[in-house]
């Protein structure tokens, strides 16, 4: 029981880093804060298409992440 959580959150844990990396970046929104540019006022729409996708997938693994981390820990010490 033991390697298989271990397997489950190494898994989990390579696609946690894929998902972030496949974000698009947000590298406008840092320069529009420190020159204060007009585009905050369309920064604030809400994600759509593959986005929106991205974000709940990383959503679903850091939940599936820290759930598999508390088995573990929990199986671990009995």
């Amino acid at each position: 029981m033991y390697n298989t959580i271990l397997t489950l959150l190494l898994i989990v844990s390579v696609l946690i880093v894929i998902a972030v990396l496949m974000q698009p970046s947000k590298q406008q929104d840092a320069l529009s804060a420190l020159s204060g540019g007009a585009q905050d006022l369309f920064g604030k729409q809400k994600a759509r298409g593959f986005e929106a996708f991205m974000q709940k997938v990383t959503i679903v693994l850091g939940v599936l992440f820290f759930a598999f981390a508390l088995a573990l820990a929990y199986v671990s010490s009995h």
